[in-house]
């Protein structure tokens, strides 16, 4: 593949929808640095945190396009949010292999969703990141709907973190971060609200994932990435369905840097999916819900 040329689908392996940036080139974090230790310990990671530029050289050489987000927790946290301009900026630079999505804090209101619109037209982002435990909003209570609305006029996916998360475990409360704001029934709210938006609902969604499966079932417009466990550890009505009724809702992604797409597809290739699912899963939903095509710029 030819570093800084365009995205071409064909050539690609595989897409992980679920890539995270947590470090950006002036060495600020994403996060605040007791909650990532924390996420590193929950995952048993030997917790890196590769720049973008690293982050294309390793998806490069592994022939699989990635979805990159930071995650804005600004309000809630008062740490600063890396920047969007940044990371789509690098994804253009990377556009062979990086493909951007925005996270703009809901409690920014309607300066936030001005701030969305400009990323999609100027800056050619390509999805939102939401992640409702750590930004402190329930995703129903109509915080995030100034955003929803650009995401659907522009016909943009929305991603939200589902079920429990590894930031803040182990600390004290942990860290603050309540987990019921990632329940994935407050989604289907979203869903009904939304009835034009791509909605995907991030990880395995411990502990409600038949709740998450009934959502994806229930509305077409909501679909299930698969980041944040290794395969060998799916709730087995996950594989099951994955097989059979979401086999068209259900997309690759690893959760990068804290498991590698390396150990996830080793451990997806042993889990009995069947031979006609298995490609829909790594790539072709992905590049239907991105609205990818055959090649992008």
């Amino acid at each position: 593949m030819e570093q800084n040329g365009r995205l071409d689908v064909a050539a690609l392996q595989a897409i992980d929808v679920h890539v995270h940036i947590e470090v950006d080139l002036h060495g600020h974090l994403a996060l605040p640095d007791e909650q990532a230790q924390a996420a590193a310990r929950y995952f048993g990671a030997d917790h890196r945190r590769p720049t973008l530029p690293e982050i294309a050289a390793h998806y490069r050489e592994r022939r699989i396009g990635a979805v990159v987000f930071t995650v804005d927790t600004e309000a809630y946290t008062g740490h600063p949010a890396l920047s969007n301009e940044e990371i789509a900026q690098g994804a253009a630079e990377h556009s062979d292999v990086l493909i951007p999505f925005a996270s703009i804090d809901p409690a920014k209101g309607r300066a936030g969703a001005r701030a969305f619109r400009r990323l999609v037209e100027e800056h050619g982002v390509r999805g939102i990141k939401f992640h409702p435990s750590v930004q402190d909003f329930a995703p129903n209570d109509r915080s995030a709907y100034p955003l929803l609305e650009v995401a659907q006029e522009f016909g943009l996916p929305a991603l939200f973190h589902t079920g429990q998360t590894g930031i803040g475990a182990g600390l004290p409360g942990g860290g603050g971060i309540r987990l019921e704001l990632s329940n994935p029934m407050l989604l289907d709210h979203v869903a009904v609200d939304f009835p034009h938006l791509t909605i995907i609902m991030a990880h395995p969604s411990f502990p409600w994932q038949d709740e998450a499966l009934a959502v994806a079932t229930h509305k077409p417009n909501v679909y299930i990435d698969l980041s944040g466990w290794s395969p060998k550890y799916f709730p087995p009505q996950l594989v099951r369905y994955a097989n059979s009724l979401l086999q068209d809702k259900v997309l690759f992604g690893s959760d990068y840097p804290l498991i590698t797409p390396d150990r996830w597809l080793a451990d997806f290739a042993k889990l009995e999916i069947k031979p006609t699912v298995r490609p829909k899963i790594l790539k072709d939903n992905a590049v239907r819900v991105l609205g990818l095509g055959a090649t992008q710029a």
